[in-house]
């Protein structure tokens, strides 16, 4: 397989640093929110690339971290009344429920940063003392950017252009405009950890060095995230490792293009700004999923509304060739063409992998699964052997596996559940709203939620 690696900027053959292993560490949301549409394309992207390489055969240790505590969580915790550790809680499990409908794979380690103060310390204690960082009067450490030559290496940036455009807030005690903070002293109201340095909390970027190493290693195969984190987050990230460690830190970088909606940035002054639990009012998370993977990982990506209607259409499409593949009619005997269609099966699985193996390119790969559908659909428009049936149908769905646009198993709800939610959609096409909100409450109190999309009424356990 060939990866486009951001750091040499150009495709490499991937060579495992194990043999027939694969370890991965994307970076994962902060926790104070439900995450937006720009947030799921590198959980979809990266999951299915850990899908790929699971299909091939590979050992994927795939680790994805929470930052737990940062600015935003604190301010917001202090807003609701509430501990920061609670609000990470919940948006912890709300991520769950929105990757687990984007068909995002649990990661093998999801590690939080609170978790990890230790190792944290740890790393920016070797930091200071191999001279790469310094600690300040007001308990803040900062790594000492001029301290290490290969600075602004993966973006490329040169470091006296960077400086010329930094700005240092009055509260920082830098000796250099570029400087980071790899630990910040604690502030009245913050939540704060015992260290060499007094009572604190990690910077943004030395978590995921410090999270990173413990689980994977001091160097690991790939580590993705979005372009947006180019610089400086991972540009940071490669600092402090590499100048603790001496050696490579990640093999491999990945990097997702940007997502627009309607053509501009999104963003909430403009009122463009969409979180999945937004999206997922009107339609089935498959759809996005597809509709993400429909454009090579690395080229930016519109979202729009005719986009996503689009991608609805299609997925019923490849659903469509999947249903009639289990409900196709069975005969006896085969037919002079089955052998030779079953023949040619093969030839999908390998102009598929030939895209995937192309810097994971899902677009041709989609295109591949609607060659094949359309296939399948001719192929089963007569009766067809249960052998040529059942191998037509492992073929098939092996590949939307890969994609994660295999259907997953529904729920199953008890049918007095059932039963309410008959009534209330009668009480809807009657009118009657105010019944149909009495049933609403009456099945939050029986543990479940009602979500209305153009789809239809959709059934969730609270």
């Amino acid at each position: 397989m060939y990866i486009y690696n951001t750091m040499t900027r150009k495709k490499e053959l991937f060579v495992p640093q194990r043999e027939g292993q694969v370890s991965m560490y994307a970076c994962g949301p902060t926790v104070y929110n439900f995450f937006h549409i720009g947030n799921a394309r590198p959980f979809i992207v990266f999951d299915t690339l850990r899908r790929y390489y699971e299909y091939r055969g590979y050992q994927v240790t795939f680790v994805q971290n929470f930052t737990d505590i940062d600015d935003k969580m604190i301010r917001r915790a202090n807003e609701e009344g509430i501990t920061v550790k609670e609000l990470g809680d919940r948006f912890i499990q709300e991520y769950y429920k929105d990757a687990d409908a984007l068909g995002v794979k649990r990661a093998t380690v999801n590690p939080r940063a609170t978790e990890h103060i230790d190792d944290i310390i740890r790393l920016v204690q070797t930091l200071v003392d191999k001279g790469y960082a310094y600690p300040a009067p007001n308990g803040d450490v900062y790594y000492s950017v001029h301290s290490w030559p290969g600075y602004g290496k993966l973006s490329g940036q040169n470091i006296e252009d960077l400086e010329n455009g930094a700005r240092v807030d009055p509260s920082e005690q830098k000796r250099d405009p570029m400087d980071f903070a790899l630990w910040k002293g604690q502030k009245p109201g913050e939540p704060a950890w015992p260290s060499p340095w007094g009572m604190g909390r990690p910077g943004w970027h030395i978590e995921c060095s410090a999270m990173s190493m413990a689980i994977l290693g001091t160097s690991f195969d790939i580590h993705a995230g979005g372009q947006d984190l180019i610089f400086p987050h991972h540009e940071n990230e490669i600092a402090q490792s590499e100048a603790a460690t001496g050696l490579p830190f990640a093999r491999y970088w990945m990097h997702n293009g940007f997502i627009n909606v309607d053509n501009q940035k999104m963003s909430k002054s403009l009122n463009n700004f969409f979180t999945v639990r937004d999206i997922a009012k009107e339609y089935d998370l498959d759809v996005v999923r597809l509709f993400m993977l429909s454009v090579q990982y690395r080229n930016p990506i519109n979202f729009s509304r005719a986009l996503i209607q689009q991608a609805a259409v299609a997925l019923q499409r490849l659903r469509t060739a999947l249903d009639r593949l289990q409900e196709a009619p069975v005969s006896e005997t085969a037919a002079e063409d089955e052998q030779a269609f079953l023949d040619g099966l093969s030839g999908y699985k390998t102009r598929f992998n030939e895209a995937m193996d192309d810097d994971l390119n899902t677009a041709d790969a989609l295109g591949v699964l609607f060659d094949f559908a359309r296939a399948a659909n001719t192929f089963v428009s007569e009766p067809r052997t249960k052998a040529a049936i059942e191998q037509t149908k492992a073929a098939y769905g092996e590949l939307l596996e890969v994609l994660g646009l295999m259907p997953r198993k529904k729920e199953e709800f008890p049918q007095e559940v059932l039963d309410l939610l008959e009534q209330r959609q009668a009480a809807r096409k009657n009118k009657d709203y105010a019944r149909a909100d009495e049933i609403r409450e009456q099945l939050k109190g029986l543990g479940y939620a009602i979500e209305d999309s153009r789809q239809g009424a959709k059934l969730k356990k609270l």
